[in-house]
């Protein structure tokens, strides 16, 4: 059974007119690029639809390069069974350009609710939306006010979202909201591994490099991306690694894959650092406090921890099942 879409602002049923859709009331949301924007177009996520259609492809799964990072990286944090996920309802909140709406698309027979709150929908469409577009429902929408009906999906998930949003708490409040009593309901997020956590270049940095202008942040990032990827590595080789957190540059040793290439570590590189000094917010969390926010709305926390993605990289996740 499919889940309704509906206005977030009146609960009315949302119909397909035309380039729009509009409730009984005649409220339209306009449809472009092949995805119905039920928000508005101006907010606080403008960098990720700038990277995520200047980035469109770096980050999805090429079948031919073995890695599959995106596929791993999805199934360890949710630890969903790919069989058990046939004809269920799935919500993906935060999609960015479609790496992991493409591992659900590709990997399993589930129905995918995608939703971004930037013009990475553009991307995410162009990137998914032939393998199954029976399957996959796309919209640019705020994880604050999602058109979906309350206790509608069977899962819930949200990959590298929430410490970029206003209010965390309310955030996750917003999906376990959608989830049916007894869907699970998996989470990744920044955390909070002690009082050091702030003490890098990005958090030192952040007050002014997110008031530049996308175009300027992105050439001060590709100008300097070459020495200061030498210097990262540098630093390693002489046990002086842990400097690195005063480097202008994201965490590239403990993050990538060793397998790329030079060209794709340098396209990760630039694509990450811009990704750490453009958000409008970036609120790390320590994990047990996520793990309070699941109990306190609804949800039985059923994991809280870190996941190993690597040898190098593991992910700070919560999962839950939301309680009847």
């Amino acid at each position: 059974m499919s889940v309704n879409v509906i206005n977030p602002r009146n609960g009315l049923p949302l119909k397909k007119v035309g380039n729009h859709l509009m409730d009984e009331a005649g409220q339209q949301y306009p449809i472009l690029n092949g995805v119905p924007r039920i928000c508005e177009l101006d907010n606080y996520t403008e960098n990720f639809g700038v990277q995520w259609n200047k980035f469109a492809r770096t980050q999805l799964d090429r079948e031919n390069d073995g890695l599959h990072i995106s596929r791993r990286r999805f199934f360890a944090e949710t630890h969903w069974d790919r069989e058990d996920l046939t004809g269920k309802n799935i919500l993906e909140v935060g999609s960015g350009a479609g790496r992991f709406s493409k591992v659900v698309l590709e990997n399993t027979m589930a129905t995918l609710y995608s939703v971004d709150y930037s013009d990475a929908v553009t991307a995410n469409y162009n990137n998914n939306n032939h393998i199954a577009p029976e399957r996959f429902h796309l919209f640019q929408a705020s994880i604050y006010e999602l058109p979906f009906p309350d206790n509608a999906f069977d899962k819930v998930f949200c990959f590298g979202v929430l410490q970029h949003t206003p209010d965390f708490d309310a955030s996750v409040k917003a999906l376990i909201n959608k989830a049916k009593p007894g869907a699970e309901i998996a989470v990744d997020f920044y955390p909070i591994k002690g009082w050091w956590t702030k003490i890098n270049a990005k958090y030192i940095l952040r007050p002014l490099t997110k008031r530049l202008s996308h175009d300027r942040l992105f050439s001060l990032i590709e100008g300097n991306v070459d020495w200061l990827i030498k210097a990262h590595f540098l630093l390693h080789r002489m046990g002086l690694g842990l400097l690195n957190r005063f480097l202008p540059v994201c965490n590239i040793k403990d993050s990538f894959p060793a397998t790329l290439t030079q060209a794709e570590l340098r396209e990760w590189t630039i694509l990450d650092t811009f990704d750490q000094y453009s958000p409008e917010h970036d609120h790390p969390q320590r994990i047990a406090d996520v793990a309070k926010m699941f109990e306190r709305h609804g949800a039985t926390v059923t994991f809280a921890g870190f996941e190993p993605l690597s040898k190098e990289w593991s992910a700070s996740v919560v999962r839950g099942v939301k309680r009847g």
